[in-house]
């Protein structure tokens, strides 16, 4: 009998370096690396790690900013067997050291910008092996220079074999709500996210991928993966500048991208917008948090058909909402993509009927297997169908209809409870986003005497604002039901997000306890 073969993304990619050795790969400013260049590196990083003792199952932590080597060495760690560990960029000293020592890393690869931090965290880790401190771009006592760790490395592929179970990642979710958790995924489960999100956005060969969000997300995975596995090119962006954006799209013929509805925001505010090129973009994703319809009516009108609007989490399973779809299903956030099912449920656990509200769980094998190091939580994010599958439960409170298009109402832990009503901040925010002084708002929760609780708003005010917060208020509220009136407005300089441009209202919460009290 034949071996029970898989598709695994690492023999992919070395394809790709056989079929089309000098095509570009990525690039990333001055640097660059063909499909043979970018096959070789992963080689000569995996080889090195098996060289110096690594086994398969050991987790490898990668704190890089966008270069052409973080991605290789994102993905010559998985060709190694091991277990990649993506860190974000934007944690405090203390926040690494939990992410480090809750994912049992024994090697971490660093590059200069992180020189300070990662020397401090070290020494705070004791299980993180000395030879596999690697630093790129800089030196330091107790660390190997990146070129020298790989100089006498193999360039040939390293004869790992694979199983479809095995991990590939654990990758810490950027939520809005408590400590993050590792979210574990298989070989299995990264080969569906490539598949799905390719067939389903039309990634190939020929496709040219503009990145300006940080490499550890699993956002911009959704458009770096499908790239790669297609055989396209990535153009990674040091950094999110509107009008380099815009002029890459242009000079460079970008076809695919992705911005969080803060990037899209910050492109529109760009003067003489119309002078630009896009009419090479095929596929403009957006995800992170609901576009608000204002924003997605000149959005649309900008780009044009090639506008595809994801929700998802980073444990997997997601809707998309596709061009074709925008002039009937505005309001929603699409149906399911390709191979993944949701469902509705109610407090009791049963699956509600189409159009009734109620907690959103996906299902498909995308999912990640479990929480590392966290199995009750594991456990509790479960919801399990009459057939005994596993559905992601969300967390999330919307509406599915019969052919499958899902609305997010808001998130199950924002809701506003007002004089026993549910009020979802979502659809305060989407009127008052349509007030022509508004650039962005998040409305909040405000403990209340009598009823409970009362909607607050917090407005990033317009460049040119000529409106009071009372005025912007009962503007709103002339257009909101009785019991969604806005019981506050103020008007901030910024509101804290992740690095998605999530706008999270924990911190906002705790930011503004005391005045909230009052």
């Amino acid at each position: 009998m034949f071996d029970d073969a898989h598709l695994f993304l690492t023999d992919v990619f070395a394809g790709h370096a056989r079929r089309s050795p000098k095509k570009s790969a990525i690039v990333c400013d001055d640097a660059s690396l063909t499909w043979e260049e970018f096959d070789t590196l992963m080689n000569r990083i995996a080889n090195a790690l098996l060289r110096d003792g690594l086994q398969k199952g050991d987790r490898v932590a990668v704190l890089m900013g966008p270069s052409v080597e973080c991605i290789a060495t994102m993905f010559g760690c998985v060709r190694a067997g091991a277990i990649l560990v993506p860190c974000g960029t934007m944690l405090t000293d203390d926040q690494l050291t939990v992410l480090l020592r809750d994912s049992g890393a024994r090697a971490l690869v660093a590059s200069a910008e992180f020189q300070e931090q990662v020397k401090a965290v070290a020494r705070h880790l004791p299980d993180l092996a000395e030879d596999w401190r690697v630093a790129l771009g800089w030196q330091a006592d107790g660390w190997v220079a990146f070129d020298r760790f790989i100089r006498d490395a193999s360039p040939l592929t390293p004869e790992i074999r694979f199983a479809p179970g095995d991990p590939f990642s654990i990758m810490y979710s950027s939520g809005t709500t408590g400590l993050p958790k590792g979210v574990v995924h298989s070989q299995r489960a990264r080969s569906f996210f490539a598949i799905s999100n390719a067939v389903e956005m039309g990634f190939g060969p020929h496709s040219r991928t503009a990145i300006s969000t940080a490499l550890y997300t699993a956002a911009s995975w959704i458009m770096l993966v499908p790239t790669l596995f297609a055989g396209g090119t990535v153009r990674l962006l040091a950094g999110f500048d509107p009008a380099e954006l815009l002029h890459n799209v242009s000079e460079e013929k970008i076809t695919h991208t992705f911005l969080v509805p803060s990037q899209i925001l910050m492109v529109l505010q760009e003067d003489d917008l119309k002078k630009h090129d896009v009419s090479s973009l095929r596929t403009v994703l957006s995800a992170g948090s609901p576009l608000r319809p204002d924003v997605k009516r000149r959005w649309i009108d900008f780009v044009g058909n090639a506008f595809y609007e994801l929700y998802g989490f980073t444990e997997g399973a997601a809707t998309l909402l596709r061009p074709e779809d925008h002039a009937t299903r505005a309001n929603s956030v699409g149906a399911p993509i390709l191979g993944t099912e949701f469902v509705v449920i109610g407090p009791d656990g049963a699956v509600l009927p189409p159009g009734s509200d109620g907690e959103l769980c996906g299902y498909c094998p995308g999912l990640m297997t479990h929480y590392y190091n966290r199995p009750e939580a594991t456990e509790s994010a479960i919801w399990r169908d009459p057939m005994g599958r596993s559905f992601m439960r969300s967390g999330d409170i919307g509406r599915m209809d019969a052919q499958g298009f899902v609305q997010i109402l808001d998130r199950k832990k924002d809701m506003i409870i007002s004089g026993g009503l549910n009020v979802y901040p979502t659809d305060l925010e989407a009127v008052l986003g349509e007030h022509p002084d508004v650039r962005d708002v998040a409305v909040i929760e405000s403990p209340d005497e009598k009823w409970g609780e009362r909607p607050v708003a917090f407005v990033i005010p317009a460049r040119e604002m000529k409106s009071q917060a009372d005025e912007i208020k009962d503007w709103a509220n002339q257009r909101l039901a009785k019991y969604q009136r806005i019981h506050d407005l103020r008007f901030v300089e910024d509101l804290p997000r992740n690095a998605l441009g999530k706008v999270l209202k924990r911190e906002m919460r705790e930011a503004f306890a005391s005045s909230l009290n009052v």
